[in-house]
């Protein structure tokens, strides 16, 4: 085999190796505007109460 293909080989096993490590897309932020928090069970804000 030459380089290039061996090259090409170990990038195409390593990359979704990588893409699965990041831990940036397991967890969404949400943000809600003020006087309001974020429900998880509706996935939506709620407006505070009290």
């Amino acid at each position: 085999m030459t380089i290039k293909t061996v090259l090409s080989a170990a990038a195409l096993v390593v990359a979704p190796a990588l893409a699965m490590a990041c831990p940036a897309h397991d967890q969404a932020k949400m943000s809600c505007a003020d006087g309001m928090v974020y429900d998880s069970a509706s996935h939506s804000c709620k407006v505070i109460s009290g």
